[in-house]
């Protein structure tokens, strides 16, 4: 049996039943019928419970007049991603402006839970994970480059001439996939080994030092969060353009 967070404990002791059931029904065995759900998993739905928290007190709260602080950190926060958007993908990013808000939100947010409180972790320390948002990134912009181009869309993947297709093709197919694995590993590996070495410290020397490295931590998490918001935004860009 794996070691539970507390909230881990809570929806085990509640949901396992039902999620065991769930998980029998589509054919997958889970190791521990008795407790099916893992940190990371419940991690990332604390995540998601507060990021839906948040949204619903931002529109019951919007005010022109007497705008409170959460509608100026949703506007801040809508501003900066409108801007990026902008820039990387130009004419048309206002439709992929809800996803990359929520992309990064929920990452920076993932990436920042673990030092909130010794209760939690990083769900983004745990590579499925990463992988996860690795891979609904990489689907999502190939079905926005194949919406934009159609069947040219393919000729991103050809290269200039013709003579150059049958070596181009499976190289450029490679680099693309290649980048769900970059994607996953830049942001697992850093949020991994910063909690390792926060854990590492604070067992050693619990005073002092250890709030150096959070400090650390703390930076390495919100770069990390805006490196994946930016990738993602450069795919877009790349696979949304016409002038292939």
């Amino acid at each position: 049996m794996p070691t539970q967070l507390l909230f881990t404990q809570f929806l085990n002791a509640h949901f396992a039943a039902p999620v065991t059931a769930l998980l029998r029904a589509v054919h997958v065995q889970p190791k521990f019928p008795e407790a099916p759900i893992s940190n990371a998993f419940a991690m990332e739905l604390l995540v998601f419970g507060v990021l839906v928290a948040y949204f619903i007190i931002v529109r019951l709260t919007l005010s022109v007049e007497k705008p409170g602080p959460a509608q100026h950190l949703a506007e801040m926060t809508n501003e900066f991603v409108e801007d990026q958007a902008e820039q990387i993908i130009g004419h048309g990013s206002e439709r992929f402006v809800s996803y990359l808000t929520a992309l990064f939100l929920f990452i920076l947010l993932s990436n920042l839970l673990g030092l909130a409180s010794p209760w939690f972790e990083s769900p983004t320390a745990n590579v499925v994970v990463p992988l996860g948002f690795a891979l609904v990134t990489f689907l999502y912009y190939h079905y926005h480059g194949v919406r934009s181009n159609g069947v040219a869309y393919i000729k991103q993947f050809l290269g200039p001439v013709w003579w150059l297709y049958p070596l181009l093709l499976p190289i450029e197919i490679i680099s693309h996939c290649a980048r769900v694995l970059s994607l996953t590993v830049r942001l697992y590996a850093n949020m991994f080994a910063g909690d390792l070495l926060t854990l590492a410290f604070f067992s050693l020397i619990p005073i002092g030092i250890p709030l150096v490295f959070l400090g650390l931590h703390l930076g390495v998490a919100v770069i990390q969060a805006y490196v994946f918001f930016l990738l993602a935004s450069i795919y877009l860009s790349l696979a949304v353009a016409h002038d292939h």
